[in-house]
């Protein structure tokens, strides 16, 4: 086991049975912060933490801490070892080709912030267009909006499937040459629908155009490979998969990245400065200003290793078969609106007639189940779909089918409470 691999990885899960109803996955135990009786509902928003993360992150803090890429004693050495490690682990966790095209930013809002800045900075003039859909997460919508109004580019919005899937054969008929880059969520995480990704690649590049991916719903719940994928760019956030907070990463293909300045200048990021000029390092250095966060890389590395000792085939057909018996139990419910496909990665929105979803989370939170409700940072979603917020459930590997009755409960007792 390389580096940082060895702060703690999870020994192999038993798999969730294919089909019929939600098989536990009995994960719960290895998560300190759900106490019992509580269900946790609200992981696209963000995820509880296993004990082999907060393990990693306590020894790392404890007995191994020390700066990395600078120091010449030996702690400092081991230190950028499990550092660049880490880099490699998340390489091979997402299918890239080389190491260095991984960069670690605070989470995804960094990533595309950076692409936006970097990449569209130097590539956008006046009458390029930006395509986006109507289901994006503010952070994939306004850093576009801010490059846009810098260089005068122009944004275009893919429009939605009736069940709330991006229309990408409506997207295929709005694409021009005139597009530089397509921007999309690989899986929303207000409607849990899940994009053709490689369809999205394909339709991008026919038309000499890139395509960014914002996986923060993607990777904690399936297999994600960047090459087969066939996109350009991809974020994710480390909090969402199980990791800690404050690292996230950002995936370029090589050649893209080598082309695109720094957009933030210190240390670490440059190859020499003099106040005559100053040259800068390759990537991904080149993006990594100042100090990392290194116990947030190891702790990453952490969940990587989490996550992938359970399998993501297991850990989305759990999610799946949840998933199912929720839709199935609240759409029985008359005064329900279930909204998203029937087929939705983990994500469960809806709406309840005559009660606000603020007063429907507040009314669960009393019976011990916690949920997002809110617009879920996608207020053009919300426009689309009519309503100014939804209630979202959304569940993770330390769910099982009693917190599903827990929240058809919890409604059951909304729906009497506001008649």
């Amino acid at each position: 086991m390389e580096g940082s691999a060895a702060l703690g990885q999870a020994h192999p899960r038993p798999l969730p049975q294919a089909g019929g109803e939600a098989s536990p996955l009995d994960l719960v135990s290895d998560f300190p912060a759900i106490p019992d009786g509580w269900a946790y509902l609200d992981t696209a928003a963000t995820a509880q933490k296993p004990r082999a993360v907060i393990d990693a992150i306590a020894r790392a803090y404890s007995e191994t801490y020390a700066t990395v890429h600078r120091g010449v004693y030996q702690r400092s050495a081991d230190m950028t070892v499990a550092f660049e490690a880490s880099r490699r682990r998340v390489a091979r966790f997402i299918g890239a080709g080389a190491p260095e095209e991984v960069v670690f930013v605070r989470g995804a809002t960094e990533g595309i912030n950076l692409v936006a800045q970097s990449w569209g900075g130097t590539n956008l003039k006046p009458r390029d267009r930006i395509m986006l859909s109507v289901l994006e997460h503010h952070s994939n919508i306004v850093p576009w909006q801010m490059i846009a109004e810098r260089t005068g580019a122009e944004i275009d919005l893919a429009p939605l499937t009736p069940d709330g899937r991006v229309d990408l054969d409506a997207m295929a008929a709005m694409l021009t040459e005139r597009h530089r880059i397509v921007a999309l969520a690989h899986v929303s995480n207000v409607l849990g629908s899940l994009l053709d990704a490689r369809r999205a690649a394909d339709l991008a590049h026919k038309v000499g155009a890139l395509l960014l991916l914002d996986g923060c719903q993607a990777v904690p719940r399936m297999p994600v490979n960047v090459s087969a994928l066939g996109c350009d760019f991809y974020v994710f956030s480390g909090h969402k998969l199980y990791g800690p907070t404050g690292i996230g990463v950002l995936w370029g293909r090589s050649e893209l990245l080598e082309a695109m300045p720094p957009w933030q200048g210190g240390g670490a990021m440059i190859d020499k400065v003099s106040f005559k000029g100053t040259t800068f390092a390759p990537p991904p250095a080149r993006f990594e200003a100042g100090t990392p966060h290194v116990v947030g890389v190891l702790g990453l590395h952490a969940a990587i290793d989490y996550v992938e000792s359970i399998g993501l085939e297991a850990i989305a057909a759990h999610e799946e078969a949840l998933v199912r018996e929720a839709r199935a139990a609240l759409s029985s419910l008359n005064s329900v609106r279930l909204l998203g496909p029937e087929d939705s990665a983990g994500i469960v929105s809806f709406a309840v007639e005559g009660v606000h979803p603020h007063d429907v989370g507040t009314i669960l939170d009393e019976d011990r189940v916690a949920i997002r409700a809110g617009h879920h940072c996608a207020q053009p979603l919300m426009e689309h779909l009519g309503l100014d917020a939804t209630a979202r459930a959304s569940f993770g590997v330390y769910n099982g089918k009693q917190d599903v009755e827990a929240l058809v409960r919890g409604i059951q007792r909304v729906t009497r409470i506001f008649g």
